[in-house]
């Protein structure tokens, strides 16, 4: 969807390369400019599932010729992405008003945690830092338990490389109209609190109490998580009435008078300890079979090893191991094209390729 269309990705961490990721998927040319020299990013391999159909080129943006290349690239591109802390490219002289000098129409994504103007800017922080701060981990847990999410995905994608990736692809659409650039400032701070609207909805309503455990979500025993015989865990979530009579009915619990009030909060400790007692009583297969083809929106947890052997994976091909590497593919899918794994790159694997592409272009 995306071929033609160039991204200039300088090296860094977390969001800013899985946004890069999610664009080359789409199939956006995306030239990441590595550290010369670089060891990579601490805990990540050399060849990171992040980089998977991009091309490298390693340069070091304090010597003059490497900053030349990386000038020719910016002004080839139609899109840059850079998760420096704020100030580090413009030290560099690669800010947004001369690489906009240099490419008039280029859409400049910028990736922080706390945004480019804010009094934490300039301060360290990680993704249950801005999530803890924005609001966004407040309803993460059950009440009486600290607050956590699953790492990364709240805050880094979630509020960080998705939001990246919708400015870009805004700005780039604004870009071919008017052949005007722009300057993305995507924070995570910023994301992790819009993704909050959906259920700030709830609170006009009055169903989303500050007291965790008090809201519609998060309070009944008909939306949660329960553990099994085996250790495994099963998540219920029936909502609508409907589908709640059919989960009571496959428990065998149709005729129970305790259970009738569905949205009666008063009952819903009394029930929660029901039903954990009832879901304790046999393994996470059991349920799962149970359970399975019905409405009464009940589902296993599983691990991602787990979900690669599953039925559902099965017909959907979501996981999939390539060279060893268990990987999700590419989303969201687009029926006039079929989307293949790339490899990921040797750091500067591409720099003759690319040094090639830019003396055409010049």
């Amino acid at each position: 969807m995306l071929n033609g269309f160039r991204i200039i990705e300088f090296e860094g961490l977390g969001p800013a390369p899985f946004a890069a990721m999610l664009l080359a998927d789409m199939g956006a040319d995306v030239i990441t400019i590595h550290r010369k020299g670089g060891a990579g990013t601490p805990g990540m391999p050399q060849q990171s599932v992040l980089d998977r159909g991009k091309r490298s080129i390693a340069l070091d943006l304090k010597d003059s010729d490497d900053l030349d290349i990386t000038q020719r690239l910016i002004a080839s591109g139609d899109a840059l992405i850079e998760g420096f802390r704020p100030g580090v490219m413009e030290k560099l002289g690669l800010g947004p008003a001369p690489c906009h000098a240099l490419n008039p129409k280029l859409v400049y994504g910028r990736m922080t945690g706390w945004g480019q103007n804010s009094p934490l800017a300039n301060t360290a922080g990680h993704d249950l830092n801005y999530i803890a701060l924005s609001g966004a981990l407040w309803y993460a847990s059950q009440a009486g338990q600290p607050p956590q999410t699953p790492a990364t995905l709240v805050g880094d994608i979630g509020g960080g490389a998705m939001y990246l990736v919708a400015g870009l692809l805004a700005g780039l659409l604004h870009a071919q109209k008017t052949g005007e650039g722009t300057v993305v400032d995507a924070a995570i701070y910023d994301g992790s609190a819009h993704m909050m609207n959906l259920l700030m909805s709830l609170r006009q309503t009055e169903n989303l109490d500050e007291i965790r455990g008090q809201s519609l979500l998060d309070g009944p025993h008909w939306s949660r998580t329960y553990s099994c015989a085996d250790g495994g865990f099963i998540t219920v979530q029936c909502l609508e009435p409907k589908f709640y009579a059919t989960f009571l009915q496959l428990l065998g619990l149709s005729e129970d008078p305790d259970f009738e009030q569905q949205y009666d909060s008063t009952r819903w400790p009394t029930l929660t300890k029901r039903l954990t007692a009832i879901f304790a009583q046999q393994p996470r297969d059991h349920w799962e079979h149970l359970f399975h083809g019905s409405d009464a929106c009940v589902a296993p947890v599983l691990s991602p090893e787990q979900a690669l052997d599953h039925p559902m994976n099965q017909s959907r091909q979501t996981w999939t191991t390539q060279n060893g590497t268990l990987q999700a593919r590419a989303a969201p899918r687009f029926s006039t094209h079929d989307w293949q794994p790339k490899p990921s790159p040797n750091r500067g694997e591409h720099r003759a390729e690319i040094l090639a592409d830019l003396d055409t272009k010049d």
